[in-house]
């Protein structure tokens, strides 16, 4: 039986195996995403001092570790090497499954820690945030990283975004059974929920890995015995050219002459603020323009397919992807999300129907746009290696720099949206009354009924302005961005050119 089981994972297609991690890592984020604002606002009872602190430091970590770990993954490929031995695919790859199968189960583990109270709540918010992000930066950066290291074309890279996608679209299920558990009074079902998750993801990244491993070392023994046989004549050759070492100011100095670069940073920026205000204010949204005007279960119903529906939606926007280009996709759902915005707007909030397709295809063509990003930056991988002569594409480092300026974005959109929330209306989510219960559907208590009016007119401002402001900036930034079409032809010929005579001038020697 066991043996039966090894072989049906040693069949299955490397895309499927690296598709799966995405289902370990999206059935634990969307459950965070979703409630950890809430638990400790709502449960934990949070102040408002310690959680602006906690945010504002965790601003700061989240956007330092991304570029940091970058680094310590891979200062050793930014090398420009005249002649010496080449770092083979194989131990790149195997170096990125061995980071993924140790900080797997450790991002599992720092999951649980948010729903167990063991601290003070400011001192907790801090830690929890701090540790669980660490982790999710370095099992995020080695999985992105795998998609620029596997495959070079863009048809291959678009497959294994597939199977990632695909995956992620069913880790999104654990939303749906999230809604059931969830009890702000009675926390032990959502606890266990979330226990039983972990241990499922800590296992998955343990198994995927492993098998990963096992099919790449192989071939990377290949690449050692060569490098062993022809070890002489390299330190022979090197006496004469030796390497040239990239520090890490030369590297940023790169960087901030890679036009593309900066113009899809800038770009994704506001993206990466747009997507964590529709998860941390779906909610809210949900409550108060739509709880008094629907089902209990409708409610759920838009809840769960605004988590499910981004990942099922990505994979035709995949298919597009090898027909069109992934520029193209991306600046159509720019525009599509500006002329939605625009006709909600105009319609008002009291268009039912049209308000809740509004709230659910807001999020789903937002995150749906995210998944696609990644196949940009694989781009920018290709192009920064060609530009630079590097010995080996700097994957990890280059999304870590992509991090570096986008992902305070994450940090922005629970502020500025709480900010213009309070601005407007003067509500106050940390005010200890009943109108606090953010993610409850349940109708409003009298005494609340005279906050009504001016916070649902408040919430339907945020709803259609901020994707109109992020639409009308991000069509400006992406019409900036030049790598696609011919260009991005060249730059994959020119990278697949430089592997090529790397390999020729070992065989030559």
């Amino acid at each position: 039986m066991a043996s039966q089981m090894l072989a049906c994972l040693f069949s299955l297609p490397t895309a499927v195996v690296y598709g799966s991690l995405s289902l370990f890592i999206s059935i634990l984020h969307n459950v965070f995403l979703l409630y950890y604002v809430d638990t400790f606002v709502s449960v934990y009872k949070i102040d408002k001092l310690s959680f602006w602190i906690g945010e504002t430091v965790f601003l700061i970590w989240n956007s330092l570790n991304d570029p940091l770990f970058g680094w310590l993954s891979d200062r050793t490929f930014l090398s420009t090497q005249q002649s010496g031995i080449e770092i083979s695919s194989p131990e790149v790859v195997l170096k990125r499954l061995k980071a993924l199968n140790h900080n797997g189960p450790l991002f599992a583990l720092s999951f649980l820690a948010f729903w167990i109270a063991w601290a003070h709540p400011g001192l907790q918010f801090l830690i929890c945030l701090c540790l669980y992000d660490s982790f999710l930066t370095m099992v995020d950066l080695n999985q992105n990283a795998l998609l620029a290291d596997l495959a070079v074309s863009a048809k291959d890279r678009t497959g294994l975004n597939f199977y990632s996608s695909l995956f992620s679209a069913i880790g999104s299920l654990s939303v749906f059974m999230s809604y059931a558990v969830w009890n702000k009074e009675d926390f032990f079902s959502f606890r266990i929920f979330c226990a039983a998750l972990a241990s499922g993801s800590a296992v998955g990244f343990i198994v995927a890995t492993w098998v990963l491993r096992q099919r790449f070392q192989s071939e990377g023994k290949v690449k050692w015995d060569e490098r062993a046989a022809l070890k002489e004549l390299y330190i022979d050759k090197s006496s004469v050219q030796q390497e040239k070492r990239i520090t890490l100011a030369e590297y940023l100095r790169q960087l901030s002459r890679h036009r593309n670069f900066l113009w899809f940073v800038s770009m994704n920026l506001i993206q990466v603020f747009h997507c964590h205000f529709n998860s941390n204010f779906f909610p809210l949204f949900l409550e108060h323009l739509l709880s008094d005007r629907i089902s209990l279960s409708m409610g759920s119903f838009l809840l769960g397919v605004s988590y499910v529906a981004p990942h099922i939606n990505n994979l035709y926007f995949l298919s597009l992807c090898q027909r069109w280009g992934v520029y193209a996709v991306v600046r159509g759902l720019f525009f599509l999300k500006l002329f939605l915005s625009v006709i909600m707007f105009l319609a008002g909030p009291d268009w039912i129907y049209l308000l809740c397709f509004f709230i659910a295809s807001n999020r789903v063509f937002t995150e749906g746009t995210c998944k696609l990003l990644n196949l940009v930056v694989t781009d920018l991988v290709d192009e920064d290696l060609v530009l630079n002569q590097r010995q080996q594409a700097a994957s990890a480092l280059l999304f870590g720099m992509v991090a570096l300026v986008t992902k305070p974005g994450q940090t922005f959109a629970p502020l500025i949206g709480t900010w213009l929330l309070y601005a407007y209306t003067g509500y106050d989510i940390f005010q200890r009354d009943p109108l606090n219960k953010v993610v409850s559907a349940q109708p409003m208590l009298a005494s609340n009924v005279a906050w009504e009016p001016t916070l649902r007119q408040g919430c339907f401002y945020l709803l259609v302005f901020i994707p109109i402001m992020c639409a009308l900036l991000q069509i400006f930034s992406w019409s900036q961005f030049n790598l696609h079409g011919r260009h991005l032809q060249t730059v994959k010929s020119q990278r697949q050119n430089l592997t090529e005579n790397w390999s020729q001038e070992i065989k030559t020697i």
